[in-house]
């Protein structure tokens, strides 16, 4: 009988206010994601609202002068109203898109630019002509208030707050011109004049409405247990990778979604099961020591089924794209690398867990602190037992799949035999000849004449594809991992870790680095601080396979 998993989301924590009770409003901002996308229709605003200022000069001074030749004359005070309008538009444009500044606080001064534009419409509209008691024309700050609800919402509140201020731009221009000694019409005359401005400002609420509720809708979907997901970084077979913050504590993670198809479940008696077996995987995972395996934070399953694991975010770059840009290592940083690889295999083999996957794309290279080139093993929420025994029992993959990455595949997992810690060793020994030459150890034109390479050909000795010298100890202990016969292998990584440790190649450590580091990815060299960094490179965040 299946035990019932206990892992299941933890229960969302609820605001309270100052006297401690339970606050059931939800949060008044946007996902971060809504956000940025309404910054980047402000900036859309901003550069529309230019070329239309910009498009009223050329009326006033080059077109309708060629037209009306001898009767028209343009007001300066209107081109000083105009160019004002289009300096401010460009200054918004540059704000909204280079600013540093969160896009909460765009979202304000995006506010204050609508009020601006209405400013210079309503003074366009009665600074050298005030309104007469017969002119009812609809003012173009109606269209304002109502493009920017639609293109640029805000909070609803802000919202209409703000548009009620743009719509009183033209009755206050108005009392402007009376100040000036104009004849304008009636108080009366004019708040009527003007009621469509401030239908407009209601009106442009509705958009914005809309907008936060989805923006709810979004958020709730984004809670998983104590971490709110805020931006994607990546996609894969798998699944896809998020960065997430902790509601409660300044820590940022990476939280990892399984999709339920992969694990193979069809129906809710496999779902059951399958969450057993996850819990008890994500439980092994947890309980590894290796400071070079990734931390699993939490774990748990959405009420949709998809599986998730909340990890530590690291900053730096996995092997395979670190290799693909800046080409292979030499000898004696591969061995620094390699022994932190079989420090964290060694502990999975010590507790009877195999990888099953271990590949650059796995491995990552991260900034730690103060130390550098500092190894982190990732993808551990997919490791099987080494014991047949417990196979049926505890493999998060079913039957019928074959994990693993063809161009690091054991030969006994192509051909479906018994698996254990030794094939880790042979992907072991394929990695490090990747970090060695830069290149496969099989290389073929499809993925079935790879995998029947790794059953049947003889690999070469890295030193052969490689420009970089390769000591014959270091041949000598990649070409042991990829022996075809698992008896002939190192049994274990703590094996390889005793092999890695003999070899003489220790020039390497933490100044070299630094040193390289501090050329090749300076942008991950500054100071460390207290708050959170930018995460949004691809060069700084690890994305699931």
């Amino acid at each position: 009988m299946t035990a019932e998993p206990r892992k299941m989301l933890a229960p969302r924590a609820q605001p309270r206010d100052a006297a401690g009770a339970h606050d059931s409003r939800r949060p008044s901002t946007l996902p971060d994601v809504m956000m940025s996308d309404q910054v980047r229709r402000l900036a859309l605003a901003s550069a529309i609202a230019g070329g239309l200022w910009t498009n009223g000069v050329l009326l006033d001074r080059v077109l309708i002068p060629l037209v009306v030749v001898g009767q028209y004359r343009s007001a300066t005070s209107d081109l000083v109203i105009e160019i004002a309008a289009i300096a401010i538009s460009a200054a918004m444009f540059l704000y909204a898109c280079y600013s540093k500044h969160s896009p909460k606080t765009k979202g304000d001064v995006g506010l204050g630019f609508m009020l601006a534009n209405a400013l210079g419409i309503a003074l366009l509209n009665t600074w050298d002509s005030p309104p007469t008691g017969h002119m009812m024309a609809l003012s173009w700050i109606s269209i304002l208030i109502l493009v920017f609800g639609m293109v640029a919402p805000a909070n609803p509140r802000k919202m209409l707050i703000a548009s009620l201020a743009a719509a009183a731009m033209d009755p206050l221009a108005v009392w402007v011109a009376h100040l000036r000694g104009f004849e304008v019409p009636s108080v009366a005359f004019v708040l009527v004049m003007y009621i469509p401005n401030y239908i407009c400002a209601i009106i442009a609420t509705l958009p914005s409405r809309v907008l936060h509720r989805v923006g709810r809708k979004l958020r709730e979907a984004q809670e998983l247990g104590s971490y709110q997901l805020i931006e994607r970084l990546g996609a894969g077979g798998m699944g896809e990778v998020w960065r997430a913050e902790h509601n409660l504590l300044a820590r940022s993670a990476a939280v990892k979604l399984v999709r339920p198809e992969v694990l193979g479940m069809s129906n809710e008696h496999e779902a059951r099961t399958v969450l057993a077996r996850f819990e008890r995987e994500a439980q092994a995972t947890a309980a590894l020591s290796s400071p070079h395996t990734i931390n699993l934070f939490d774990f748990g399953v959405t009420e949709e089924g998809t599986f998730y694991y909340v990890m530590e975010l690291l900053l730096g770059r996995d092997m395979e794209s670190l290799i693909r840009e800046f080409g292979p290592v030499p000898a004696d940083r591969a061995i620094y690398l390699l022994r932190q690889v079989c420090h964290s295999l060694a502990d999975a083999h010590a507790r009877g867990l195999v990888h099953r996957d271990i590949k650059p794309a796995n491995i990552y290279l991260c900034r730690m602190g103060l130390e550098y080139d500092f190894v982190k093993v990732l993808d551990f929420g997919l490791v099987k037992s080494s014991t047949r025994k417990e196979i049926g029992e505890t493999t998060l993959t079913s039957p019928q799949m074959t994990t693993g990455t063809p161009a690091y595949m054991a030969p006994e997992v192509i051909l479906g035999e018994e698996v254990d810690r030794r094939a880790d060793v042979y992907s072991f020994g394929c990695v490090a000849y990747y970090l060695l030459t830069g290149r496969l150890v099989f290389e073929a034109e499809t993925p079935m004449k790879m995998l029947l390479q790794h059953v049947q050909a003889p690999p070469v000795p890295p030193s052969a594809r490689s420009e970089l010298t390769i000591p014959p100890e270091i041949d000598a202990l990649v070409l042991a991992c990829l022996e075809k016969d698992p008896d002939k292998r190192p049994q274990h990584a703590e094996e390889l870790l005793l092999a890695a440790c003999g070899c003489s190649c220790d020039a390497w450590g933490q100044p070299q680095a630094k040193r390289w580091w501090q050329t090749h990815l300076p942008d991950l060299t500054g100071p460390l601080t207290l708050g959170e960094r930018d995460l949004r490179s691809g060069r700084q965040t690890f994305v699931a396979r």
